[in-house]
């Protein structure tokens, strides 16, 4: 088992304990995922980004780590392999964003 599915096996043991399982849609958490990310947002306004870390370091912590549990939760839910999601995704980004003067290889 890797790391990614181990956290996400706690999460959802957590979760099922407390029985929050039927408040856990796609939809709900993909807001909350957007709560959270303006939360982290929040904490870097008006300020420069060393401003930010200095004065709510632990604030932001925290938010990040909001924002990857809502997200693993969402991917749990929507049984989908965060690796393997993340991996295609850069494989995109990759031939949209090709490195300069570098040749774009086909598949």
């Amino acid at each position: 088992m890797n790391e990614i599915q181990h956290l996400t096996n706690k999460l959802n043991q957590f979760i099922n304990e407390r029985n929050w399982g039927p408040s856990q849609t796609p939809k709900d958490l993909a807001i909350s995922i957007s709560i959270e990310a303006a939360e982290l947002l929040e904490d870097f306004q008006w300020i420069s980004s060393e401003e930010a870390l200095e004065k709510n370091e632990e604030n932001i912590r925290e938010e990040i780590a909001d924002v990857l549990i809502y997200s693993l939760m969402l991917c749990s839910k929507l049984d989908l392999d965060v690796k393997e999601i993340i991996e295609e995704k850069m494989v995109k980004n990759a031939r949209k964003y090709p490195v300069p003067g570098k040749k774009v290889m086909a598949d």
